[in-house]
């Protein structure tokens, strides 16, 4: 059956619950809070994965807002088939061809945000309070938070959604602020060695040198 001859492609709400426990589940293992700030940026990552899979499967807010606006301008003809739900497909088409690529850019996006996690947190572990410089942390100071976001931005480009669009400029400023906290008590105990390591090395982006 295609997409568009379903009246309404949501209300699974095991789908929501499984999808947010998996994504949480393996961001919990790469980066497990333990004081009670990072508790609470943790907390502003796990509402948007609720927000994101919420609208995915269980109750399209997004959609009722643009259909609430547009009325009978809005480009489709069942706007709550699951298949509606893709906004890029919806107001820029595509068809198949585009729903491929944004699988395979978002998906490629979270497959790497979750390598990069994974390597930081490997690095971390191993080094047994050591200053780490090496791998991702040669290229960015927090490579676990830039892989959390790098995740948050390919499921933004798989399914956007109003809410998490405007959940993440919010949640990269409570990771900033996370960030300099952390480093402040980095600088107390390694001192200068930290402070040059900081000079040299972005927080979250890495530099793209030209080469000379």
């Amino acid at each position: 059956m295609h997409g568009e001859d379903i009246q309404f492609a949501y209300g699974f709400w095991g789908l929501v619950v499984v999808n947010v426990a998996l994504f949480v589940f393996f961001i919990l293992s790469f980066l497990t809070p333990i004081k009670k700030r990072e508790w609470r940026s943790m907390g502003v990552t796990i509402a948007f994965f609720v927000a994101l899979f919420t609208e995915m499967y269980g109750f399209p807010l997004t959609i009722y807002i643009f259909t609430g606006i547009l009325g009978s301008k809005y480009p489709a003809l069942n706007p709550f088939s699951h298949a509606s739900g893709h906004l890029w497909l919806t107001f820029f088409g595509g068809g198949a061809a585009m729903m491929n690529v944004i699988h395979i850019l978002s998906n490629g996006l979270v497959i790497i945000g979750f390598a990069i996690m994974w390597k930081g947190w490997k690095l971390i572990h191993s080094a047994k309070g050591e200053l780490v410089v090496t791998g991702p942390y040669a290229y960015v100071r927090h490579p676990q938070y830039s892989g959390l976001f790098i995740i948050m931005t390919g499921m933004l480009i798989q399914w956007p959604t109003i809410i998490t669009a405007l959940m993440f400029p919010v949640l990269i400023f409570v990771y900033y602020r996370l960030s300099m906290r952390e480093e402040s008590e980095i600088i107390k105990l390694s001192g200068d060695e930290y402070k040059a390591y900081m000079q040299k090395t972005p927080m979250f982006v890495p530099k793209f040198r030209r080469n000379p």
